[in-house]
């Protein structure tokens, strides 16, 4: 494979002191520029190490010894990049590391870009889109779920899918053409009923995929969510014991928080784009308080779950009846939390309107682990397709690969449409084609450069 845009270096570890660090080189002039570097311990020529094999020598700076290494090349195609490449593992100290780098650029080397390796994979046939994309989420990963929705096994599996409907339309197509360029000749290997059959099939095999979204956003993208009721309910405790930590200030003052604090956590299998918000009340103390309480309002409205906490050691009031008037006009997801369940009761769920997914009942303020379960569960149980085995199962996981599945949906259908109404094939055949870009730019075959220069300035540079 040609290399695209010369020969390219980087540090793949994270900056700092440690061990090891390894420095990345690839391009057509890889091994020339490590040859002029890098003197093995045996003094041996550099065409004699053998591919994959570690060897042990020496970095060399006009006669100088910087460090001993271990250098490994990877002759194309068989890397990661599909170009030749070298692996540079040196000891771990910043200067040290930085000086290696220098020296690469001085001897022909330039800087890689942000995912400019996985890129190159890309380019050179080594990956599609769709595994450059779990890459790097794989490289992101704050959750198990994550991990799992990333692996190799998954990546496979949803590759093996898409490649899949893909084939079926190009045979349907195939087929579809050979009518259009024949039309005396009575060719075409399905029938008008056939045709329509295998279409149907193919619909199904999309909507499959893409209803997995739901499951695939849940654990990578994230669940945005709102820890929402009046002053002084548990909010922040109930926000710092899903964080695991004290980050907002919890008083017995009332008002205490004024202005949405985020996070991001994990809640079993589900990451959560978590939001602490100021409380809801009729009278508003300053303006920064009523600031405050207008973003919790507009936030209502936005997010995809809300945690409603109610303290039921105290009677139900007015501000209760607000905050749920405000909840029957948002959309999403609604858990109520009838918090401080170690005091006497004043009330239980009999006050509540049925517009909750689910009612949990707990004393946040004692840590209780039993709450941290109760929510997984239930959140689980919203936004986890529980047919679905993550790292085993093909699932959709971006905003991207969604929109087109469903792009790819709709033109099938109108495709469809054309042959129940009567049409001739050759009526359905540029749907056809539009379904099929479609499916083509989840895995990269049919994508424009500014979506792949999107998905790789996310990537981290050595990647």
């Amino acid at each position: 494979m040609n290399s695209i845009g010369g020969t390219i270096a980087a540090i793949s570890t994270p900056p700092g002191k440690g061990g090891v660090a390894i420095i990345r080189v690839s391009g057509e002039g890889a091994f020339e520029i490590a040859k002029k570097v890098f003197r093995p311990a045996d003094n041996k020529d550099f065409s004699d190490i053998k591919p994959r094999y570690a060897k042990y020598g020496y970095i060399v700076r006009d006669g100088e010894t910087l460090d001993d290494v271990l250098l490994t090349k990877f002759p194309s195609p068989n890397s990661f990049t599909g170009e030749d490449t070298v692996e540079i593992a040196c000891h771990g100290g910043i200067l040290l590391t930085k000086t290696v780098l220098e020296l690469l650029f001085t001897e022909g080397a330039r800087a890689a870009e942000a995912g400019e390796f996985t890129r190159r994979a890309f380019i050179n046939g080594k990956l599609s889109l769709t595994d450059a994309e779990a890459i790097g989420a794989l490289l992101e990963a704050k959750s198990e779920a994550q991990i799992k929705l990333s692996s190799e096994t998954s990546r496979t599996r949803l590759g093996q899918r898409l490649s899949a409907i893909r084939e079926s339309l190009v045979k349907v197509l195939g087929s579809v053409f050979a009518r259009i360029d024949y039309p005396d000749e009575d060719l075409g290997d399905f029938s008008d009923g056939e045709l329509l059959g295998l279409l149907y099939n193919i619909k199904e095999d999309i909507l499959s995929l893409k209803a997995t979204y739901k499951t695939g956003k849940a654990v990578s993208e994230g669940i945005k969510t709102a820890v929402v009721g009046k002053p002084n309910v548990g909010k922040s405790t109930i926000y710092n014991l899903l964080l695991g930590e004290d980050a907002a200030i919890v008083t017995d003052i009332p008002g205490t928080t004024r202005d949405l604090l985020k996070a991001s956590v994990s809640l079993g299998s589900v990451m959560l784009n978590l939001a602490d918000t100021a409380g809801l009340r009729g009278e508003v103390l300053d303006a920064v308080e009523e600031i405050g309480i207008k973003k919790t309002e507009k936030i209502l409205s936005e997010c995809e779950l809300l945690f409603a906490v109610f303290d039921i050691s105290r009677p139900f009031d007015k501000e209760d009846e607000e905050l749920i008037r405000l909840l029957e006009q948002a959309g999403g997801a609604k858990i109520a939390i009838l918090n401080k369940s170690d005091s006497t009761a004043k009330f239980g769920k009999e006050k509540l309107p049925n517009i909750f997914n689910d009612i949990i009942t707990a004393s946040a303020k004692n840590k209780d682990d039993e709450l941290i379960v109760a929510l997984s569960t239930s959140v689980e149980h919203l936004f986890i397709d529980g047919e679905i085995k993550l790292g085993e199962d093909a699932v959709i996981s971006t905003a991207r690969q969604s929109a087109a599945l469903l792009r790819g949906g709709e033109m099938l259908n109108q495709a469809i449409s054309s042959l129940e109404a009567g049409f001739a094939q050759d009526a359905a055949s540029g749907d056809l084609e539009r379904a099929l870009g479609a499916i083509s730019e989840l895995d990269g075959r049919a994508v424009n450069e500014e979506v792949v220069n999107d998905i790789f300035s996310r990537f981290c540079v050595g990647k």
